[in-house]
């Protein structure tokens, strides 16, 4: 039994449209898993002349995407050639993948060094986006508050589940990292303050700096930016990651709130632990700035104790504890953000998590800089 050809190329003496279409006749078993024959090799013997290209597949016994994979490099250089391919003679199912794959635009990917687009065209892109965005966000904003009056009034829907095991996440697992930042901060603070103070000979005041420091400012920015980086990108990765599953669309049709459900429990996990861990952040500071005195200055424990207390007071923990509570809800709106507003493709997830640690380290530094100044104007 004779086996049709892999592929020939001949001209249709009886063509109708003028007898100047060359067809490409397709016989045997194109799959992937024989020795198929290039489309270079078959290109290299077309006549310079030749204007029109079809198919011939009457004596095909069998196709995969080897077929396609052959005819789609065959119709890029008749784009490029300027020759017409004309796919009808191809399976129905061959013709059907090939206009899906047509239909599908080419994704650009943008410069990587910038260079096609100026700083300040950059800039103004990026002014406009946010512009664009600002309704969504303010959106967002108002279905947070709308689901924590639900909580409030009892008819916020979620497991309570789900808001330990978020806790158990943003908070007990954090500690690591926090102790270390937070005890090599208080390192950076204590020798920073003994430089200036041993001028006047007042080392004792290393534990007011570091305890004053550590507490109302320094120990809730680190650990918020630690947060963010840690919890926020998280949060925005998981969100959209069950978008691009339609996981969010999926309790929309079920009538579950994705904002009760999702978003609540990571926001009241941050806005409780995040606290917490700024006050752990200053306790280690401390402890930073003890070892830096007792071992470095010569001052004593009981001495860097009994100075430590003095210079703490009740405002000084408000304060931080304000600030925390803030930075962690901050953080949490951010990351649940993008994580909503997540695309639906693995870029997508990749880019939410990034623009939620950015957004999420901008709110906490305008944040903080708006509650100093309220702070400082109020005399706290």
């Amino acid at each position: 039994m004779s086996v049709a050809p892999a592929w020939q190329l001949d001209l249709c003496p009886g063509d109708a449209d003028n007898s100047g279409t060359l067809f490409i006749v397709l016989g045997g078993r194109w799959c992937i898993d024989q020795k198929l024959p290039s489309a270079g090799t078959l290109l290299a013997r077309l006549p310079t002349s030749a204007r029109r290209l079809g198919f011939n597949a009457t004596t095909l016994s069998d196709w995969d995407s080897g077929l396609l994979t052959f005819v789609a490099v065959i119709g890029k250089s008749c784009a490029e050639q300027g020759i017409t391919l004309d796919v009808g003679g191809l399976p129905a199912g061959a013709q059907r993948l090939l206009a899906m794959a047509a239909a599908v635009p080419e994704q650009k990917l943008a410069a990587r060094d910038g260079g096609a687009q100026g700083t300040f065209a950059r800039v103004g892109a990026a002014t406009l986006e946010f512009f664009r965005g600002a309704p969504q966000m303010l959106a967002f904003l108002g279905e947070v508050v709308l689901s924590l009056l639900r909580l409030v009034s009892g008819r916020a829907r979620f497991r309570a589940r789900d808001l330990w095991l978020e806790i158990e996440q943003v908070g007990p697992r954090a500690l690591p990292i926090v102790s270390v930042i937070s005890f090599l901060v208080g390192l950076i603070l204590a020798y920073l303050g003994a430089d200036q103070l041993k001028l006047v000979g007042a080392q004792i005041f290393i534990a007011d700096l570091v305890a004053i420091g550590m507490v109302r400012e320094v120990g809730a920015l680190m650990t918020g930016i630690i947060i963010a980086g840690r919890t926020g990108a998280a949060f925005a990765a998981q969100l959209g990651t069950m978008q691009v599953n339609e996981e969010i669309d999926a309790y929309q049709v079920l009538g579950i709130s994705a904002i009760d459900f999702l978003v609540l429990p990571r926001m009241l996990a941050l806005m409780l632990m995040v606290p917490l861990l700024t006050l752990y952040s200053g306790f280690i500071g401390m402890l930073a700035g003890l070892l830096v005195s007792v071992a470095i200055f010569d001052i004593g424990v009981f001495e860097y104790y009994t100075e430590t207390l003095r210079a703490l007071e009740f405002k000084q923990f408000a304060v931080g504890l304000s600030k925390g509570t803030v930075y962690g809800a901050m953080i949490a709106f951010a990351g649940c953000l993008r994580g909503m507003q997540c695309g639906r493709s693995a870029e997508a997830v990749g880019h939410a998590a990034t623009s939620a640690v950015v957004t999420a380290i901008l709110l906490i530094t305008i944040a903080a800089s708006i509650m100093t100044i309220v702070y400082y104007q109020l005399g706290i």
